[in-house]
């Protein structure tokens, strides 16, 4: 691989991180709040999948009321 001086270096990076298509801050905050939203659903559906294993286990098992 051929060596590159530090000043071609920064302007390759510097050339390439101008092509980045940057996203807006109200981009930013929509994605934010849903991701935090999906994170809500899955933690309430894991929830509920583990009571449900939990119940059934003890009715297998036995230890339920």
């Amino acid at each position: 691989m051929a060596k590159t001086n530090p000043l071609t270096f920064i302007q390759q990076v510097r050339s390439e991180v101008s092509k980045v298509t940057w996203p807006t801050r109200r981009e930013t905050a929509v994605t934010t709040v849903m991701v935090f939203i999906m994170v809500m659903i899955a933690a309430i559906f894991f929830l509920l999948a583990d009571q449900l294993m939990s119940w059934g286990i003890g009715l297998l098992l036995g230890l339920g009321n």
